[in-house]
């Protein structure tokens, strides 16, 4: 009975683009979701390490699967303790939460970061922290100059706020996937620790910028005093992140996670995912660079005055194509259709999903579910509907 009341209350919706491929009278019909590298579902392995998970209340500490996670994590990212959350966005504000104690605490950050615009000025909604953004270089880096004018303005000031944080993002999603130099993150650690400041690394895609470097996780890590990891982007799991740091750091952190809503009882279900999206995460990151890379190049091969990109900003998995001639969400709108033109000239139907990302650029984002032969897929469509926009 509660199936059928279910079924009753849940419109049913037709969104195309749920099926990963099919046919549509004898045509094949492909998909290829270049949204973001949240879109990942979980694989078979996955789904079974999920169903079978030993579980027990996280709550109070005693799930298996997730004290398993969270040593695991700790070793790889090496710190002394981590937590589990329920997403990236808690596990940053919880790390602001914990070096903030003051309200009115200022928090320097790069402007166009994840934390600055896309998680709804939590920090000052919720923490009473004042966030200070600082303009963004090319490469997702601030100007350490600028950074250290603003960390010492306070000092013995009783006009301006005192800085207690700097929130660092890598790789940075708005630069284009871009990662943080080593010597960048070391030279911010230094400055911060000159004045007494701490940093926190938005590590939500940490993981791609290991892979890129070719160094473990723990020595990108070395350069902060928190970090934050989700396991729900390119690492496919459907759900998770968490926060490291020191013990006391942590302890602190699990008093907020109870404060947020985010303690969770039964959670070693999710973790299993996240530890099998850790498990292979070398080997698929190093797969979906490979594709973004392979993309870039064959756009640019194209050589269209519609569409540009510079392949030697694709250091991971995003690729950032400026779009000049018609607005972002035309050119979206047109590799997400597909007209008959294309299936008598191609024989096939093929629908690239992607969103705008500025008013002269989009981006495209690759992850587990987006293969070789979707990657030229995607090319192909590109290519036919620039050539639609040169004879149209």
């Amino acid at each position: 009975m509660l199936r059928r009341l279910t079924r009753a209350a849940t419109p049913r919706q037709r969104v195309f683009w749920a099926r990963k491929s099919g046919s549509s009278a004898g045509v094949p019909t492909y998909v290829v979701d270049l949204r973001s590298d949240t879109v990942t579902k979980p694989g078979p392995a996955m789904r079974r390490a999920m169903a079978e998970a030993v579980v027990g209340d996280d709550d109070y500490g005693e799930d298996p699967t997730v004290r398993e996670l969270q040593a695991t994590a700790a070793e790889l990212l090496g710190v002394e303790r981590t937590l589990f959350v329920p997403t990236n966005t808690m596990a940053n504000l919880i790390s602001v939460m914990c070096h903030c104690r003051r309200r009115g605490s200022q928090l320097l950050l790069g402007h166009e970061c994840h934390l600055h615009v896309y998680e709804q000025g939590g920090v000052a909604q919720i923490a009473g922290v004042h966030s200070h953004p600082l303009p963004d270089l090319p490469h997702g880096t601030l100007d350490l100059a600028e950074l250290e004018r603003l960390v010492t303005r306070g000092l013995g000031s009783p006009y301006h706020p005192v800085c207690e944080l700097i929130c660092l993002e890598n790789t940075h999603s708005s630069s284009g996937g871009r990662v943080l130099p080593m010597e960048y993150l070391r030279q911010v650690h230094l400055l911060a620790r000159r004045y007494g400041v701490r940093v926190h690394l938005d590590g939500a895609r940490l993981m791609n910028a290991a892979v890129a470097l070719g160094v473990p996780p723990a020595c990108i890590v070395e350069h902060c005093d928190s970090v934050s990891l989700c396991f729900s982007k390119g690492l496919g799991a459907p759900v998770g992140a968490l926060v490291g740091g020191p013990k006391d750091f942590i302890e602190e952190a699990w008093r907020l996670r109870k404060a947020l809503g985010g303690g969770m009882r039964q959670a070693g279900v999710l973790a299993a995912a996240a530890l099998v999206g850790l498990a292979d995460a070398e080997e698929m990151l190093q797969r979906d660079h490979q594709n973004a890379q392979r993309f870039a190049r064959g756009l640019q091969e194209l050589a269209s005055p519609v569409c540009s990109v510079d392949p030697t900003a694709v250091e991971t998995n995003m690729v950032m194509v400026r779009v000049d001639g018609l607005p972002p969400e035309e050119l979206c709108r047109r590799l997400q259709a597909v007209s008959a033109d294309e299936v008598a000239q191609t024989g096939r139907a093929v629908h690239v999903l992607l969103f705008p990302w500025t008013e002269r650029s989009v981006r495209a984002v690759w992850h587990r579910g987006v293969s070789a032969q979707d990657t030229e897929l995607a090319l192909g469509k590109w290519a036919f509907v620039l050539r639609t926009l040169r004879t149209g």
